[in-house]
């Protein structure tokens, strides 16, 4: 049996693009899918820390009660997608499990905070123009190449991995999910 969990971001909800067509390509790889829809979020505030805190703490109550009850042990794969805020929890749900050395990630636009927690076997997605990390140093790229993350960094791509151009756009999510294709296989 396989399983893949999705951790949306506070406003990237699981029904958008990078969510919806990762989630098909597991699917399609007969994996049990779970998405965690989280709810309740205050109003978004680019770089207020206790803002992302608050945020953070609210998803990540919010997802161990909607995992509550799942033996993660009856898995033989086990695959955690992450967008935004979800990557970090994520990360610590992973790293708090018993099963956390079988546990994969595919982390779409990780915040700095998905770091604090030991990432394993994953695969990253930034973009060069991501509004809520490119101004922080060191950005997203540079820590997964110190921690030996594979990070796919996309030229003047935003936090939602796009760029402005519909065409380029999806030329964009193509490759993306290329690539998570061959990862989740």
């Amino acid at each position: 049996m396989k399983l893949a969990v999705f951790f949306p971001g506070i406003g990237y909800t699981v029904d958008k693009p990078l969510m919806h067509y990762s989630r098909r390509i597991a699917e399609k790889l007969g994996y049990e899918i779970r998405l965690l829809p989280y709810t309740g979020f205050p109003e978004k505030r680019p770089g207020d820390t206790a803002y992302m805190e608050q945020a953070f703490e609210l998803a990540y109550a919010q997802s161990l009660e909607m995992l509550s009850g799942l033996d993660l042990a009856a898995y033989e794969e086990i695959l955690f997608v992450g967008k935004s805020i979800g990557t970090a929890v994520a990360a610590r749900i992973a790293a708090e499990s018993p099963e956390k050395d079988r546990i994969r990630l595919l982390l779409y636009t990780p915040l700095q905070a998905t770091f604090a927690y030991p990432v394993g076997q994953a695969l990253a997605f930034t973009g060069t123009k991501d509004q809520w990390t490119s101004p922080v140093t060191p950005g997203i790229a540079e820590i997964c190449e110190e921690k030996g993350i594979p990070c796919v960094e996309i030229p003047d791509a935003n936090h939602s991995l796009e760029c402005g151009d519909v065409i380029r756009d999806i030329e964009i999510l193509r490759g993306i999910m290329e690539k998570t294709q061959e990862f989740i296989k």
